[in-house]
């Protein structure tokens, strides 16, 4: 596993380096902070920022091998909504989950658009 590197206090440049996660719809993008996973090898951690375009949405539950924590930076974003976007609970600046891997959880939609924080890491102990 290739470590994380050393990174002091710097200006992200948020205009380049987003890319729409595969599985993802477009309209949602992701850029990588810091680090990598191996799903094959269940190796690694990962920061990232994750962007939803106003509007999109997911349509099936999202499932993984590892641990996943976000913060919700700002926008809206709505959990648990169905196939089409409707319905789900709504959610605000400020907000956090941590997931286990093997929870499903999602769909996922928001309304106005939102930029989450997340962290992504395989348990050493396991």
């Amino acid at each position: 596993m290739i470590p994380k590197p050393h990174l002091e206090f710097h200006t992200l440049d948020m205009e380049t380096g987003w890319e729409t996660p595969e599985g993802y719809p477009d309209g949602i993008e992701q850029k990588i902070l810091a680090g990598s996973l191996d799903e094959e090898a269940g190796t690694g951690n990962r920061t990232r920022l994750l962007r939803f375009g106003p509007g999109v949405y997911t349509t099936v539950p999202f499932r993984h091998t590892y641990w996943e924590e976000v913060y919700l930076l700002s926008g809206d974003l709505t959990v648990g909504s169905d196939e089409r976007g409707e319905g789900g609970d709504g959610f605000g600046p400020g907000t956090y989950a941590c997931r286990p891997p093997g929870a499903d959880h999602g769909p996922f939609k928001s309304q106005a658009g939102c930029l989450l924080l997340e962290v992504h890491y395989y348990d050493p102990a396991a």
